[in-house]
């Protein structure tokens, strides 16, 4: 249990980068009339599926024109 421990406070800023990313792009998505490249529902996801880069992703390749 201790090792798990361990575990966790070592990755917990990756953690929570991965967190704010989510619910960030998530945010960004649902607010945008248009989306580049694919659908609004393949974009979320490849956010929720892909850990932390699908985000990254959908920042650069998939954000359409505001």
């Amino acid at each position: 249990m201790n090792e798990i421990l361990d575990t966790l406070r070592m990755f917990w800023p990756l953690l929570a980068l991965q967190l704010v990313l989510l619910v960030w792009a998530l945010i960004d998505l649902v607010r945008r009339r248009e989306v580049k490249g694919l659908p609004k529902w393949a974009w979320a996801l490849i956010i929720i599926l892909i850990n932390l880069f699908g985000p990254i992703i959908y920042f650069v390749a998939g954000r359409g024109e505001e």
